[in-house]
């Protein structure tokens, strides 16, 4: 998985992680193929574990009451998931960069490049940009990508259950 300059790439795929929490290893593999990202070991249940604390420590970041709060988590995180950053043509894809060390299982490396994703994500394109649905029995996180910044459903079914029920409280009985 390429990180694009925004972290798109790798928020989309944590909330789809943290949405849906893999329950298996295998899962977890299956899911971040299906994400782009190229594993170059076999993942383990202990990956699976430091996935599951690396999407733990996320939702912190995407709950956080304002941007200092949220900036403070993220840099928690970031502080768990150092290494330094390097170039590598590992998957003949091209050069590019990654936010971690060669060779690392799979738990790990998803805690650095959610964590680095994110703060891309964030600084990027905004502190707002990361955040739960507003639909209030809707619990889902989104990454806001869209090009005005002002998305507040995690899809359209939300974003129309919500204008039938505004518009149903505005119409008299």
């Amino acid at each position: 998985m390429h990180l694009n300059p925004y972290g798109a790439d790798v928020v989309n795929l944590a909330a789809d992680l943290a949405n849906r929490r893999p329950a298996t290893a295998a899962e977890l593999a299956d899911r971040c193929r299906a994400a782009g990202l190229a594993l170059e070991r076999p993942v383990s249940p202990q990956d699976l574990d430091r996935a599951l604390e690396a999407l733990t420590a996320w939702e912190e970041v995407v709950d956080a009451a304002d941007d200092e709060a949220r900036a403070e988590l993220l840099n928690r995180m970031l502080a768990a998931a150092t290494a330094h950053p390097r170039l590598t043509d590992h998957a003949g894809t091209g050069w590019h960069l990654h936010y971690r060390d060669d060779a690392q299982p799979l738990g790990p490396l998803l805690f650095a490049l959610i964590s680095v994703g994110t703060a891309l994500h964030l600084t990027g394109r905004g502190m707002h940009r990361l955040r739960r649905c507003t639909v209030a029995e809707c619990t889902t996180i989104f990454a806001d990508t869209s090009r005005t910044g002002r998305q507040r459903y995690c899809s359209q079914r939300c974003a129309n259950r919500d204008a039938v029920r505004r518009h149903r409280a505005r119409t008299p009985s």
